[in-house]
């Protein structure tokens, strides 16, 4: 089919002179800010809009579900469709529907109409997260590709990290209204910068039969996988909704495969997963981020359960992972350009693995500093894996198949961060039950709650260890020094 000629050999990224790839990596950093800094800031809102709204926990709950089931589900086609109309202009769309999500979320009158918003504002946020690696890779030299990955990577860190803090600090102030209009301003700033400074893409314009039953298939199995991971652990993994939901994303998953493998114009090329840079890449990043969110579930119980802090000095403990996120990755990314991609990703999730299994020997018993300790190695070990493996990923990827191949990778990060919740909360509250019949434990049932995180931890830390051991049979790859020139694609 036609998508085998497109995956052969990477078309050298296009850099003329005139183009600062700085420019277009800080215009990106911006996007990648801002969605990662709404993923978060909703998080300390939800009891907030309980009361606000007076709706059900569960109803209110759908304010942050139903954002990343969208943005999880729509990675791929806005990344398909960025490759076809350009993806500059998809990035400034990206900011236009984020601008206008955001504005009707703060002005929302209902719960309803709120989760509504999300969904559009998630729309928006996909069209920015399916094209910001693309866009790195694309115009950025390969000699300083790593670097400026690493940059993109520190931001998302950065407004991971800010997100309750900063919503705190807008509930504290004002209402939570102001939590999604903080989102203009930044966003009107981002898509002028889009329109100054992001290059009208080559391919921009071409014209291909979009496979809209596909994009049907995969919207329905993404969403209906992601729901079910995400609600296993609450109603139960045997109940009826969770089977039926994951059997039919399965069958969703498997007719849109073979609908890709049998048409001409696919939207994701299914070819690229025959370079084991590209596979392994892709499944050390999603196992990777099931490590960090599994991780980032977890630590409030410690804190809180066993620990005691309040909440304030919890929420400092917890930045230790995104703060360290934010100063490791743009060092490794700058590595990455001088050594091995391999080396510095193995280093990385050995050193995460590390972290999780730290704070599994130590749950329940720990002091302040055996927690910080864990986390802060799980966020240098993420910190050091993060910018080579996605620049090794992008770097054996054709042009023509850049943005997609960016929705992908993030969409596997999208699916590892719900699997990572689904692992810690299913061992951590099936541990409980099992213990002590209940999985809302008092204070004074710390050494149950110890126990439960152990068992959690240990789970994490068995698939960041599988990652390691993906990470160190993985191909070596190491941009050329020299000049611009692109890795051979190793199929």
């Amino acid at each position: 089919m036609d998508a085998v000629s497109h995956s052969a050999t990477p078309t050298p990224p296009v850099a003329p002179q005139s183009i600062n790839h700085w420019r277009v990596v800080g215009t990106v950093c911006i996007g990648a800010f801002m969605a990662a800094l709404d993923a978060s800031i909703v998080t300390v809102a939800i009891p907030t809009l309980h009361t606000f709204f007076h709706a059900p926990v569960g109803v209110v709950g759908w304010v942050a579900i139903a954002y990343l089931l969208t943005l999880s589900s729509l990675l791929i086609i806005f990344g398909h469709l960025a490759d076809r109309i350009g993806r500059a202009r998809m990035y400034a769309y990206g900011f236009t529907v984020f601008i206008i999500g955001s504005a009707l979320c703060g002005l929302a009158p209902s719960i309803m109409v709120l989760i509504v918003s999300r969904i559009l504002q998630a729309s928006g946020a996909a069209m920015l997260q399916a094209n910001s690696v693309a866009l790195v890779t694309a115009y950025t030299p390969p000699r300083e590709r790593g670097r400026a990955i690493g940059v993109q990577a520190a931001a998302q860190a950065l407004g991971l990290s800010a997100g309750p803090a900063v919503g705190g600090g807008l509930l504290a102030l004002f209402s939570w209204r102001a939590l999604f209009y903080v989102n203009l301003p930044i966003g009107i700033l981002g898509t002028l910068l889009a329109l100054r400074f992001l290059p009208k893409d080559p391919e921009a314009g071409v014209s291909e039969p979009f496979d809209y039953a596909g994009a049907g298939m995969m919207i329905v199995g993404l969403v209906l996988f992601m729901w079910a991971l995400n609600q296993g652990y609450l109603l139960g993994w045997g109940s009826w909704p969770i089977i039926a939901s994951f059997v039919v994303a399965v069958l969703a998953c498997y007719l849109f495969v073979r609908r890709q493998l049998g048409i001409s114009h696919p939207i994701l090329d299914l070819t690229l997963f025959r370079n084991w840079v590209f596979s392994s890449g892709n499944v050390s990043g999603l196992l990777s981020y099931t490590l960090l969110y599994g991780t980032l579930f977890l630590g409030p119980f410690e804190l809180q359960l066993v620990q005691h802090l309040p909440i304030s000095q919890e929420g400092l403990v917890l930045t230790a992972v995104p703060v360290a996120m934010t100063v490791l990755s743009p060092i490794s990314g700058r590595l990455a350009d001088r050594f091995s991609a391999k080396d510095l990703s193995l280093v990385g999730m050995a050193i995460g693995t590390v972290g999780a299994f730290w704070l599994a020997f130590t749950a329940g018993a720990a002091s302040i500093a055996d927690t910080l300790t864990g986390l802060v190695l799980v966020g240098v070990g993420m910190g050091l894996f993060t910018p080579p493996n996605n620049s090794s990923v992008m770097g054996v990827v054709p042009r023509a198949r850049l943005s997609s191949a960016g929705g992908f990778l993030n969409m596997a990060r999208s699916l590892g961060m719900s699997i990572g919740v689904a692992v810690a909360g299913s061992l951590y509250a099936g541990m409980l039950l099992a213990t002590i019949g209940n999985d809302t434990p008092t204070l004074a049932q710390s050494p149950a709650v110890g126990h439960a995180l152990m068992l959690a931890f240990v789970g994490i830390g068995v698939a960041a260890l599988i990652a390691t051991a993906i990470s160190a049979v993985k191909p070596n790859f190491t941009v050329a020094r020299g000049g611009d020139s692109e890795p051979q694609d190793l199929m």
